[in-house]
C-alpha cells in the first residue's frame, strides 16, 4: 500500500522550515525513546495505555494497586461473640428473662463471703482514681517513647467507657444486690479496670523483656477487681460478666488499631 505522502515540517525534513505539529500526530515521547518520532519506551515496556497497561498483582510490584487493609477474620469472629454475649445479657435484664433467677440467688450467696477488707480492695482497683492513674502513666511512658499514637488510641478507648456504661445503666436501671439503689448494671468498675490496666499493657509490653507477663498481669488485675464486686455485694455477677464484654470489645479493637499504626510507622521509617 502506497503511503500519503507526508507534508513539509515533518521530523523527516531536511528543509529549512521549523518543524510544525501535525493534527494527529503522536506528541508525548519517553525519554530514551529511539527517536524522536517513536512513541515507544526504551525499555520495552508497553505504554500507560488501555490496551497496554500493566497487570497488576498483590505482590506489591511498582504500578500496581496498593492492598486494601482488612480486619482479620479471628478478630472480627471474637468481636461478634463478645457482642452476641453481651446483648443476650442485656436482653435478660431489660425483660427479667430466665437467667436474673440463677443470677440473683449466686450474687445473694456469695455476697459478704470472704475477708471483707481484701475484697473491699480488690473491688477499689476498678476506681477512677485507681486505675485511670495506671493507665496515664503508661500513656507518659509511651509518649516519651514515640509510640504517641498508641497513647492517644489508649486514651480514647479509656475516654469512650463511661459514654457507652452510663446510657446502659440508665436504660436498663437494674436494682443492685444489697441496696434499693438501681443503675448496676453493667458495672463500670469492671470496665475501668478492665480497659484501664488492659490499655497500660498494651502500651508497655514493648518495654519489658517478657511482654507476655503485662497482659497476664492486666488479666489478674480485672478478675481481682470483679471478685471484690461480687464478694462485697456490690454488683450481680451477670453485671461483671457484661462489664468483660464490653472491655473486650474494646480492648481487641483498640490492639488491631494499636498494631496497624506500628506497622505503618516502620514501613515509613527509611532503612540504612
Amino acid at each position: 500500500m502506497r503511503e500519503t505522502p507526508r507534508p513539509r515540517g515533518t521530523a523527516g525534513d531536511t528543509g529549512p522550515e521549523l518543524p510544525r505539529h501535525r493534527p494527529g500526530g503522536a506528541t508525548a515521547h519517553t525519554a530514551g525513546a529511539p527517536g524522536s518520532g517513536t512513541p515507544h519506551r526504551s525499555d520495552g515496556r508497553p505504554p500507560h495505555t488501555p490496551r497496554g497497561a500493566r497487570r497488576t498483582d498483590p505482590t506489591g510490584h511498582p504500578g500496581t494497586l496498593p492492598p486494601v487493609p482488612r480486619w482479620p477474620v479471628l478478630l472480627f469472629c471474637l468481636v461478634a461473640a463478645l457482642l452476641a454475649v453481651f446483648a443476650l445479657v442485656t436482653w435478660q435484664v431489660v425483660t427479667r428473662g430466665p437467667l436474673l433467677g440463677p443470677d440473683e440467688r449466686l450474687g445473694l450467696a456469695l455476697a459478704g463471703r470472704g475477708p471483707g477488707a481484701l475484697s473491699d480492695l480488690f473491688a477499689d482497683l476498678g476506681n477512677v482514681e485507681v486505675a485511670v492513674p495506671v493507665l496515664a502513666g503508661a500513656a507518659l511512658v509511651a509518649w516519651l517513647r514515640r509510640a504517641r499514637r498508641e497513647a492517644l488510641y489508649a486514651v480514647l478507648a479509656m475516654a469512650a467507657v463511661p459514654l457507652l456504661v452510663v446510657p446502659l445503666k440508665l436504660w436498663t436501671d437494674r436494682q443492685g444486690p444489697l441496696t434499693e439503689a438501681t443503675g448496676y448494671y453493667p458495672s463500670g468498675h469492671t470496665v475501668t479496670a478492665a480497659v484501664a490496666y488492659g490499655a497500660a499493657a498494651l502500651l508497655l509490653a514493648p518495654c519489658v523483656r517478657h511482654s507476655w507477663m503485662m497482659p497476664v498481669a492486666a488479666v489478674l488485675l480485672t478478675a481481682a477487681t470483679s471478685i471484690g464486686l461480687v464478694l462485697h455485694g456490690y454488683h450481680w455477677p451477670l453485671d461483671v460478666l457484661a462489664g468483660w464484654c464490653l472491655a473486650a470489645v474494646l480492648l481487641l479493637v483498640l490492639r488491631e488499631v494499636s498494631s496497624r499504626s506500628r506497622r505503618r510507622s516502620s514501613s515509613r521509617t527509611p532503612s540504612r
